[in-house]
């Protein structure tokens, strides 16, 4: 079967977005992470951009394309895709309207509308966001740009892909967080096409993991959302999903679990040994190396930092080893050790 997206397409979306997101973004080592793996492993840090996080790139490339003629755009998001979707309108002078479930955290919400956009709060999962938008788009007129289901949104992300490449050709084995499939897909697809032989690993939480799921049913899945420190990873794939389940089938070599206990540590780690705040669904990458959960990894090793977006009340709790309550949850904390 030929695949929708080309590589064409990721380098165009390279050249669209180049005045919007920053490019060539930091691949630095992590020599704690390295002295685990017993290779160099690098951090991709989507942490430098605009808004905090890798979603800028694709919502970027979505809205250049749209016509003069666009009223307004709305998504729904978990947070980082609604900050990149409203800074990328602020920059073009479009409406803005994010949905979001009651499961973002409140920090997230705030900076979106920082950015000047229009919040809409509904329900308790991405379904309920979703369906807020779909309205938004049907009774207002709105243009939607999805979260991962859409070739230009993917494409941006691809663009890592490409970078990767470049910055560090010797590259054997690249980590990506894995949520609706829009990043994973993306970059797995456009390192596929330039590396066929580098091993693509998407990465994710134990608990309501939707593609996941899908990939082991061979189809959509309906999971159920729960609260996780990698919250920017939840929600479904949509039982109509049109590109991401296809492109993380055919391009992800491998998907791995993590628990939230080795979240929480990872993002320790990645605070005291590499001196960087990051989110939860950021530090799946090095939870997977830390819990030797990926067998022999043969280095270099890159893994996506995808952003830094993170309640900060919550992240002060983790680096100090206390508690953190996930819903019905009691997640244990405990004091760094190396």
């Amino acid at each position: 079967m030929q695949d929708a997206l080309s590589l064409a397409d990721v380098l165009a979306a390279r050249r669209r977005i180049k005045d919007v997101a920053t490019l060539d973004t930091p691949l630095v080592p992590s020599p704690h992470l390295s002295a685990i793996a017993g290779s160099d492993v690098l951090l991709k840090l989507e942490t430098v951009q605009a808004t905090g996080a890798f979603k800028l790139r694709g919502a970027a490339n979505a809205i250049a394309l749209l016509p003069p003629e666009t009223a307004g755009v709305t998504c729904c998001s978990t947070g980082n895709h609604g900050r990149g979707v409203a800074y990328a309108a602020a920059r073009r002078g479009l409406r803005a309207v994010i949905c979001m479930s009651t499961l973002v955290p409140r920090s997230k919400v705030d900076g979106i509308r920082a950015l000047g956009a229009e919040v809409r709060i509904a329900g308790r999962s991405q379904d309920d966001a979703q369906a807020e938008s779909d309205r938004l788009v049907r009774d207002e007129g709105l243009t939607e740009i999805a979260p991962f289901d859409a070739l230009p949104v993917i494409a941006g992300q691809g663009t890592i892909g490409l970078e990767l490449v470049e910055q560090r050709p010797d590259l054997e084995t690249v980590l990506i967080p894995l949520s609706g499939g829009g990043l994973a897909g993306g970059i797995g697809f456009a390192l596929k096409r330039m590396k066929p032989s580098i091993r693509v690993v998407g990465i994710t939480m134990e608990r309501g993991a939707a593609m996941h799921a899908a990939l082991q049913a061979g189809r959509p899945v309906e999971v159920t959302e729960v609260e996780s420190l990698a919250d920017s990873l939840g929600g479904g794939i949509g039982h109509d999903n049109r590109q991401t389940f296809a492109l993380c089938r055919d391009y992800l070599d491998d998907v791995v679990l993590v628990s939230e206990e080795e979240i929480y540590r990872a993002m320790q780690a990645h605070y005291f040994e590499d001196r960087i705040v990051c989110e939860g669904a950021s530090a799946v990458g090095a939870a997977a190396l830390m819990a030797g959960k990926l067998g022999t990894v043969k280095g270099p090793v890159a893994t996506i930092v995808t952003g830094r977006n993170v309640d900060m009340a919550v992240f002060t709790d983790i680096v100090n080893g206390r508690d953190v309550k996930l819903g019905d949850y009691l997640l244990k904390g405990s004091p760094y050790a190396a």
